[in-house]
């Protein structure tokens, strides 16, 4: 049986890459029965004659599975967020980083627009950039028309299977016209009433970009926490994780337990206060969720 990666999805068929091909793929009905789908970046086992259409016969295991957009077997996301129009904001790449962490995808802070801030604003941003550098993050800094941008991604999109994400309105379709330039994807004008801006979505396909493979598409542009149990959040904050090893109880949640490492760690500096703001927030809201039934 022959083993290939779904590069593309369109319209019920399948196209596994196999020598530099695309070959049109069925999924067997097995899968229907079994409630799975085979996503674009799956492995998979397929048969082909050569004549017909191949079969998809057996998805390989799964690193990880993405939702928006259906991608499996993800790398990283390129995480793009704009330093104005609108605004950097805290809680929401908060929210973006948790729920990457959880995928065990690896983030890319891309940061756009510098060109629009003052001196003032600029300063004020970099203690966010300074803070998240320290936490570990990779950070981007770009500006509109910036031709090195290519050149600093590169590194970062070899031997890789990349995602981008990030607040509507940002840059992504722009991103993605500088990364594929034959995409051609429209570029929305910012509502200034809502702050929000549009774009067009297409199927869903990994196209090979600097050495590695990248969706054509700007996927998602909001997280939930659908999928993490509170016990699991502490883990999806990196510098909250390497202080919860000294916590005193096993399954801390740093809340109001004693002698936590984490709550001693805010106070003394060595995690910051906001982010230490979020992760009460997204405790709470975890804990508050409705249960699925």
């Amino acid at each position: 049986m022959a083993q290939a990666q779904i590069r593309k999805a369109l319209s019920g068929y399948y196209y596994v890459e196999k020598e530099g091909e695309l070959i049109q793929c069925r999924a067997r009905g097995i899968f229907r029965n079994r409630g799975e789908s085979p996503l674009v970046g799956d492995f998979v086992e397929y048969s082909y004659d050569g004549e017909s259409d191949g079969s998809i016969e057996k998805i390989l295991a799964r690193q990880n599975a993405l939702v928006r957009p259906p991608i499996a077997n993800v790398d990283q996301a390129l995480l793009v967020f704009s330093a104005k129009e609108p605004d950097f904001n805290t809680i929401l790449l908060d929210r973006f980083l948790v729920v990457l962490e959880s995928f065990h995808v690896q983030p890319i802070i891309i940061l756009t627009k510098l060109d629009l801030v003052s001196d003032d604003e600029r300063a004020n941003l970099q203690h966010y950039i300074n803070d998240y550098k320290e936490i570990g993050y990779e950070i981007i800094e770009t500006f509109i028309d910036d031709e090195s941008l290519m050149a600093k991604l590169e590194p970062i999109l070899k031997d890789k299977t990349s995602v981008l994400a990030g607040q509507s309105g940002v840059g992504k379709s722009t991103l993605l016209n500088t990364l594929l330039p034959d995409l051609d994807l429209k570029t929305g004008i910012i509502s200034k009433s809502l702050g929000r801006g549009k774009h067009t979505t297409r199927h869903v396909e990994l196209i090979e970009v600097g050495g590695g493979l990248l969706a054509d598409t700007p996927g998602f542009s909001s997280f939930d926490f659908d999928t993490i149990e509170k016990e699991e959040l502490t883990a999806c904050l990196p510098e909250i994780l390497r202080m919860s090893e000294d916590c005193k109880f096993r399954g801390c949640l740093h809340m109001k337990e004693p002698k936590c490492a984490v709550k001693q760690a805010v106070e003394v500096g060595e995690i910051r206060t906001y982010r230490y703001e979020h992760y009460q927030q997204f405790l709470q809201e975890i804990i508050d969720r409705k249960p699925r039934y």
